[in-house]
Formats: C-alpha cells, sequence, structure tokens
C-alpha cells in the first residue's frame, strides 16, 4: 500500500450482490494504482461477489450491518492510511479519472474531491425521478452550506487522513454521502468537485436503491443536520414563524381593547393563542442562541483535540 514517495492509499469498495461486476472494478483501480491496497467491504452479499474480489487480488472485509452508511463507518474505523479512494462496486465509475481526483487531495488543494457525474452521464445511468431527486438535494445542501456543488450523492471520493478523523459517520443507509458533504462544511473542511463521466450498470447488474424510501431518508438527514448545525436559524427562524401568527392572531383582541371605551376584549380565545405564540417565538429564539453558542464551543474544542491529534 506504500507509494514510491511515502504515502499510503487505500481503495475502498463497498459491495452488496455486485458478482457481474466487481472483479473489473477490482482489476481497472489495480491496474490505475498498482501500489494501493484495494479493499471490498462484503455487505451481506449472498452471490459470489467477495469470492471474486478475493480472487483478483483485493482484501475482502465483512461488514455485518446491512446499509452503506454502517460500510462507510466500517471503512474509517478499521482502515488506515494517509488518503483513500472510494467507489462503489457497480462499475459505473471510471477507473481512469482517479489520478485527477487524487491531484487535489494529494497536492493538499482540498481535503476531499467528489467525482461529479450530472455534467456527462450516459443513457438509462439514472432512474426516473433521480435526476430531479439529485437536483434538489443538491439545492438544499447548498443552501445549508453556503456552496455551489453540483452533485451531492455521488459515492466516487477521495479524501485524506484528516477527513476520516473529522467526520463522524452516523447515518446506516444511502444518506451516509449526504451526511459526509454536510460535515464537510461543518468542520470548515475544503472540497472541490471532478467532473466525470457517469457509466450505465452493466446489463445482469442491479441497483439496490430505493428511490422513494431512499429518497426520504436523505432529505431527513438534510433536515437533521441542518437543526443540528445551524440551530440559530433554524430556531431563529422558527422564532420568527411564531411570532408572525402571533401577531397576525392578536390583531383582533388588540383592535376589540382599542376601540372598547371599556377595553372589553371579546376575542379572548385569540388573545390566549397570540399570547401563547409569543412566549413560544421568545423561547425558541432563546433556545437557538443557547445551542449557537454550545455548537461554537464543541467546535472549538473538536478543533483543539483534532489539532492535538496530528501533533
Amino acid at each position: 500500500m506504500v507509494f514510491s514517495n511515502g504515502r499510503n492509499i487505500a481503495v475502498l469498495i463497498p459491495c452488496l450482490n455486485e458478482e457481474k461486476t466487481i472483479g473489473k472494478v477490482v482489476d481497472d483501480f489495480r491496474r490505475q494504482l498498482p501500489e494501493a491496497t484495494v479493499y471490498v467491504f462484503d455487505n451481506c452479499s449472498t452471490d459470489r461477489a467477495a469470492a471474486i474480489a478475493c480472487e483478483r487480488g483485493a482484501v475482502v472485509i465483512k461488514e455485518p450491518r446491512q446499509g452503506k452508511g454502517f460500510v462507510v463507518e466500517s471503512m474509517f474505523d478499521r482502515i488506515d492510511a494517509d488518503y483513500y479512494v472510494m467507489v462503489d462496486g457497480d462499475d459505473t465509475y471510471p477507473a481512469d479519472n482517479v489520478q485527477e481526483l487524487l491531484e487535489p487531495v494529494l497536492s493538499g488543494d482540498a481535503d476531499m474531491a467528489v467525482g461529479a457525474r450530472l455534467s456527462d452521464y450516459a443513457d438509462k445511468s439514472f432512474r426516473p425521478l433521480h435526476v430531479f431527486g439529485n437536483n434538489l438535494i443538491k439545492v438544499l445542501v447548498n443552501w445549508v452550506g453556503n456552496a455551489h456543488l453540483t452533485d451531492i450523492l455521488s459515492g466516487y471520493r477521495v479524501f485524506n487522513r484528516h477527513v476520516v478523523g473529522c467526520i463522524p459517520v452516523v447515518s446506516s443507509g444511502f444518506e451516509v454521502e449526504t451526511e459526509m458533504t454536510i460535515q464537510m462544511f461543518y468542520y470548515r473542511l475544503k472540497i472541490v468537485e471532478v467532473p466525470i463521466p457517469y457509466k450505465a450498470r452493466p446489463k445482469g447488474s442491479v441497483s439496490k436503491l430505493k428511490t422513494f424510501q431512499d429518497g426520504f431518508k436523505v432529505l431527513w438527514k438534510i433536515f437533521s443536520l441542518f437543526r443540528a448545525f445551524k440551530p440559530l436559524t433554524f430556531f431563529g427562524g422558527m422564532g420568527l414563524l411564531l411570532l408572525l401568527f402571533g401577531v397576525l392572531a392578536g390583531i383582533a383582541p388588540i383592535n376589540d381593547y382599542l376601540i372598547d371605551p371599556n377595553h372589553n376584549v371579546r376575542h379572548i380565545p385569540l388573545a390566549i393563542l397570540a399570547t401563547s405564540l409569543v412566549i413560544l417565538s421568545s423561547g425558541c429564539v432563546f433556545l437557538g442562541i443557547l445551542l449557537h453558542a454550545l455548537n461554537w464551543r464543541f467546535r472549538e474544542l473538536h478543533n483543539v483535540l483534532t489539532r492535538k491529534r496530528w501533533i
């Protein structure tokens, strides 16, 4: 796994029932990176994928918890290298572009390079609605991270040891790429995109992605990470919305008070509702400020501990 320049590179391939393609993927990456070690993480395959990968010279590691997020977590925990190449085992990502992805990471210009697929993909390489879903997720993640990425869900990534040490992986399924991207923003690590062609799956190879189920998981992950990483924006926005509703609900009671000579309020339920909404609004804003301060302190502590780890 040691390159002539003294840097270790590991190729990480998650695999679930990819006997049609895994052999070619291992061969292609061994040819492009002859001194790297190729690891295939067998995620409960019921076909000969693991045996084929072993025959082609890959190190096969079994991950019994089914789900891509569990596989990535296992990769981070069990493989020690200076640089990592993560790629799917379905032969849709070209090994020929791996040097282009490695270049910005090896040079230190980026902590992670992502193979961006959406500018050059083959016909039928995406299921119906997948392009729409990718674009929706792209818009939401870019809004959360104030970025301009074009492909959030790409499974072709190169990253350095620092990324593995910083990013906690808690997703269990296909939402792991979204989590990794937003975590990169949160920990202020540099991520760049490298345009790559994206091939259609070879005949006989079947995608494990469930359009609506996995799409919902990705959207929920974006929502959860936005709430966790930007609490002031999230709870402050909720507070302003509740304040607006409170003001609207309070118009009638205030009008009663102003126009009645005895200042009697006829819309008692609306007055109670308006008061409750304003109190909830203040609580949300206060909670957002408190969580923002705690978030900032936790980030400072994380940076200090991470810096000590690399000294």
